[in-house]
Parts: structure tokens; sequence; C-alpha cells
């Protein structure tokens, strides 16, 4: 299942068709072209678990004979990888028998069999003593996981990973699980803890059957520009070397983020407007992307406003392109919801910034804390003096 060196795990590839095939901006004509090649990824290896939950999810039509023909093909491997595993067993040794327990799960991930995989790969575990081999192993589990999207699955695997490497492990293990784990944090929508991973691992990264390496630059810009703060941003992004060698061949991600490092707004909303089709239709960002949305623009109207103590709005319209009512009811939303310290002078026309005093912060969230304390404890006494 493991992707060579710059090519993306096949399985991977197929699950991003699959993701394409039943999202309702994907045009018609696009989705025959991606319906013709799921199925004939799906035929090529043999994946009748698979292609059977694809006819359920009306994602493909059912043709039996070719059903069929793949149920025969997968009960001849397995009775040759049975075979196998018998003849290593009472003729070879344990490296040669863990080898043959690990192509039977390796048929099964193949095949699109999910549960199966998992129990063969338990019990591959089981003949397997190398600290380096068992993280392989947690790879292919991981790799199972992303292509599910089983979150459950990916967390106890990358738990387990850890645990693992406290008995030992290569670094070249260690770096690519950082990426894993990114890539883990971005879908469950931590992308603090994204960005700090991705960045972590720009310079060692090997992790190509995930995806690649242009893939991974997006990912780490899109997490770092809302995670970072301006001088972090411009040290760990802007100027990294590895990420200016890639960034031009990513459509708008250079204008993107270099707009935003140099306040130039108009083209900044440009270049973002652009880059919404590619967030939209990411198999990892798409359930986020409402959310993404709107910390991308807290992050810019933030960074606009910091820089005066009032403003006109009419200003503001004209730095980012767009007209007044769009600003003033954009802004009406994020100050409504505690994104942004400022206030509408809807009379004159003008923005007036009240950026919170940390002291004063801290000074509030104690008294808040105090009292949340004293009610928890009057409850309390109440139920003791019962």
């Amino acid at each position: 299942m493991e992707g060579q060196e710059g090519t993306q795990q096949v399985h991977l590839v197929l699950a991003n068709k699959r993701f394409l095939l039943t999202h309702p901006d994907v045009q018609d004509i696009e989705k025959v072209r991606l319906k013709e090649e799921v199925f004939s990824m799906v035929k090529a290896d043999d994946m009748a678990p698979f292609y059977e939950t694809l006819v359920a999810e009306s994602v493909l039509e059912m043709d039996q004979s070719v059903l069929d023909s793949m149920r025969a093909k997968i009960e001849e491997e397995l009775k040759k990888l049975d075979e196998k595993i018998a003849d290593a067993e009472e003729n070879l040794g344990e490296s040669e028998v863990r080898e043959a327990h690990l192509a039977k799960s390796l048929f099964y991930i193949q095949i699109g069999d999910k549960d199966k995989a998992l129990e063969q790969l338990k019990v591959t575990e089981s003949k397997t003593v190398a600290v380096g081999q068992k993280m392989d192993l947690v790879f292919y589990t991981l790799q199972l996981g992303f292509f599910y999207m089983d979150f459950d699955l990916i967390s106890k695997s990358i738990d387990k990973a850890k645990s693992l490497f406290e008995e030992g492990g290569d670094w070249e293990r260690k770096n690519r699980l950082k990426v894993y784990e990114g890539l883990y944090c971005m879908s469950t929508r931590n992308f603090k803890m994204a960005a700090d991973l991705f960045l972590d691992s720009i310079s060692t990264f090997t992790t190509y059957e995930l995806f690649p390496y242009d893939t991974f630059i997006f990912y780490t810009v899109l997490t770092s520009i809302i995670s970072l703060d301006r001088v972090s941003l411009k040290q760990k992004v802007v100027d990294a070397p590895e990420i200016l060698t890639v960034i031009g061949k990513i459509p708008y991600l250079s204008e993107f983020l270099n707009s935003l490092y140099d306040c130039q707004y108009k083209s900044f909303f440009s270049a973002f407007a652009g880059l919404t089709e590619q967030i939209k239709l990411d198999r990892y960002l798409h359930p986020h992307f409402r959310y993404y949305m709107r910390e991308v623009r807290t992050v810019v109207y933030s960074q606009f406003l910091e820089s005066y103590k009032s403003v006109t709005i009419e200003a503001m319209a004209k730095a980012f392109g767009v007209t007044v009512e769009f600003i003033d009811l954009e802004l009406s939303r994020f100050i409504a919801a505690g994104k942004l310290h400022c206030k509408i002078d809807k009379v004159a026309g003008v923005l007036e910034t009240n950026r919170p005093d940390a002291k004063n912060a801290l000074y509030q969230a104690t008294i808040k804390q105090g009292d949340f304390l004293l009610n928890r404890i009057q409850k309390l006494s109440r139920v003791i003096d019962l």
C-alpha cells in the first residue's frame, strides 16, 4: 500500500476521486470521467468489498459479472497466500512467516476490505519484533484510516506510534509521523498544531505516499496564515527557501501569502477568491471550508485595524476593493461574534478600535473564574449538608 518515493499512494488517489464524484460543485461532464477512472482503478486492484460500498452509495452502477470476476480472483489469491503462510510456518524461519502474513495484510488493504486488513495487521504485528517494522505496520494502518477518513483509528494509531518511539525508532520515521499527525490535526480543525507539525517537517519531507510536496506546501501555508503572528509568518513561511522554491507552482498561493504580509488587501481578496475553489475541492479541508474562510477574514481585518485608532468605513472598503455595504455587513458579524475589537459609528461612517488591554482581560477572566468556583463550592456545600 505504501507509495514509492515521489508518488502518492494509489488508494488515496482513488479516495480523492471518490470524494470529487460526490461533490456538488464538480461538473457533470467531469464526473463522467471520474466515474470511469474510479471503476477502472477498482477493477485493477480487484476491490470487490469497496466496489459493493460504492454501488450501495450510488456512486457506481452494479455490474454482477465484474463483481463475480473480482471475487473469484480474490479467492484464488487468498488461497495462494494461505499456502505461503502454511509453508513458511512449517519449513522457514520467523522472518519469512512475518513476510507471508504481511503479504496477506497488504492484499486485504489492496482489495479495500478494512476489517480483515486491520485484523491481519494485528496478526502480522504479533509476529514482528523490530520497532521499525512495527512502525511500518502503524503507517499502513494510518493510510487505511485516511482512506476511510476514520479519525478514531487515526488517533489511536498516532498514539500507538508515539509509544513505539519511546522504545526506539529512527528519525526518518519520526519525521514521517509528524506529517501524518499534521494531516490528522488539519482534518480535525486543529490548524495551530497542524501548522507547527508541517513547519517542522518542511526540510525533511519524505511522506510522498500521502500527497505530493506541492500539496504539502499548500497545506503548510494555509494553516500557518491563520495560526502564526506576523513575525513568525515572515521567518518560517514568507522567507522559507523550501516554500519559495515551490509556492509559484500553486495558483494564487504566492499572491495570497505575500499580499497579506505586504498589506496589499485588494490583491489579497483577489487571490483569496481564486483559492476558495481549491480549498472547497480538497478532501481534507472541505468540511472546514466555511470556518477557514471566517478565520482568514478575521486575520486580515484584524491586521488592517491594528494600524488605526479610527478609520472611515469607506477607506477600509477602498483598501479591500469592495463596497461599503459589504464591509459594514462583514464587520458587524465579526464584532457580534467577538472576533474583532472595534465598534461602528454608523452616523459618522467611522470604525473605532478598542483593543483589549491584556492585564484588564486577565483580571476579568480571574473574576469570572472566581465566581464560577464560588458557585460550585456553594452547590457542593448544599449536597454535603443534606
